[in-house]
């Protein structure tokens, strides 16, 4: 009995990885219908995001079933707890990645993003996707070390997050109020999405420590 208890434990982390992947997955391809006006990618992200959230119920419906009839207490326990947490978090990016998507749909044929911010975006795709494929492999491995490195590199979606303001708030920008509205909310789903993605690792770290890390700065998107 104990032994099929810890399999459906696995299988709940497993299903929390393969959910890191999709979400991964939707961003690279939000980022690219961004970047390259691809109306056929942004609708593909669209019609997926459906699979997301489907993935977020099944995990939150194992790990109820989990809490309500084998009582965990100790590292059992808080291997459900971050899971709850962590498929929402998860969720969430799924939804920015939307997000992203449906801005390049809005726009298209034109281009949502002026050429100048351009390489600001594909970079922080690039570093978004990477955290998102790093917290794949710490819910699998449950690496304290490797969990934690995802704060630094979160780091670099903030700076450019930050520099974005500068730009749309320079007096000699030439591109008009929609365009810095589309810059200003764009660069917040590629900053938020990179937070969700440190939060599921720090959820990791508590299930392995006891300890939340950087407690009380998660926020909701």
């Amino acid at each position: 009995m104990r032994e099929a208890y810890h399999v459906e434990l696995e299988q709940l982390a497993g299903n929390l990885a393969a959910m890191s992947l999709q979400v991964a997955e939707a961003m690279e391809r939000a980022t690219k219908a961004l970047l390259e006006v691809d109306l056929g990618l942004a609708e593909q992200v669209i019609s997926d995001d459906q699979k997301v959230d489907d993935a977020r119920a099944e995990c939150e419906e194992q790990a109820y079933a989990l809490l309500a009839l084998q009582a965990p207490v100790a590292t059992d326990l808080r291997t459900v707890l971050a899971a709850i947490h962590a498929a929402e978090s998860l969720e969430r990016m799924g939804d920015l990645a939307l997000h992203v998507a449906k801005a390049a749909r809005r726009r298209h044929p034109e281009p949502v993003l002026p050429e100048s911010v351009r390489p600001d975006f594909a970079e922080m795709g690039k570093v978004a996707v990477r955290l998102a494929r790093q917290a794949e492999q710490v819910i699998k491995t449950k690496d304290v070390q490797a969990a934690r490195t995802l704060e630094a590199e979160d780091d670099e979606v903030d700076d450019i997050h930050k520099h974005l303001f500068t730009v749309i708030m320079d007096k000699d920008w030439p591109h008009g109020v929609a365009a810095a509205v589309d810059v200003t909310l764009l660069g917040r789903f590629y900053e938020r999405f990179a937070d969700h993605a440190v939060s599921v690792a720090r959820r990791m770290v508590f299930v392995v420590t006891g300890k939340m890390p950087g407690y009380g700065a998660d926020e909701d998107v």
